[in-house]
């Protein structure tokens, strides 16, 4: 990338950033047109530059869903590096980046879950609930990481959205979700019980077993 293209993403300047299109029409079209590369728009993502990302977002909306040579969306960093209106933002912009596959197979919703932002994981679950699907490349799910990381607000988050869900879809979100086996054929549960991790066990037992 150009390094005042990088610049400009990273002050937020978005003259800059029609200066450098006047000079070369192509500057946008050049870098998408690279696998995996890190975009001007996941520089913004990375210093929470909204209006920047929306101007981006106009010209080539498809850098949105462009990985960078680290397995990372715009999204990801955005996550990563604790921007979270612009997080909020780029879920309304579009529900689907929630469930995204990265590096290691991780999505922007898992990683919300290990950084233990509740609110932002409730706003997943609202507007992408399909993200509570998605496994790790080492099969693990959101329950799973949210006991892994000890994210105990999270895990009440996660549990409690199964458990109103469960009504509708009972045997599917059982399977699913809640006994959901990763690589080593562990469910979360059995992760919370191999650790002593009675905190974990209580959410589980306290949203699955002892409710009326």
């Amino acid at each position: 990338m150009d390094p005042r293209l990088q610049q400009a993403a990273k002050s937020g300047s978005i003259d800059e950033l029609y200066a450098l299109i006047d000079e070369n029409p192509y500057i946008l079209e050049n870098i998408d047109a690279v696998p995996f590369i890190n975009t001007p728009l996941h520089v913004a993502a990375a210093s929470g530059n909204i209006e920047f990302a929306m101007e981006m977002l106009n010209l080539k909306p498809s850098l949105a869903r462009k990985l960078n040579t680290s397995g990372y969306s715009p999204l990801h960093l955005a996550v990563e590096t604790g921007h979270t209106d612009f997080v909020s933002w780029m879920l309304k912009h579009d529900h689907s980046l929630a469930c995204l596959n990265g590096r290691n197979g991780m999505i922007p919703f898992h990683l919300l879950v290990v950084r233990g932002n509740v609110d932002l994981v409730a706003e997943c679950l609202l507007v992408s609930p399909e993200c509570i699907r998605d496994v790790s490349v080492n099969g693990r799910n959101a329950l799973h990481l949210a006991v892994v990381n000890d994210r105990y607000e999270v895990l009440q988050v996660l549990t409690g959205w199964i458990k109103r869900t469960m009504q509708r879809n009972a045997f599917k979100n059982e399977f699913c979700f809640l006994n959901k086996e990763d690589f080593s054929y562990n469910t979360a549960l059995h992760l919370a019980a191999q650790k002593n991790d009675l905190q974990a066990c209580f959410i589980f037992s306290s949203a699955f077993f002892f409710h009326t």
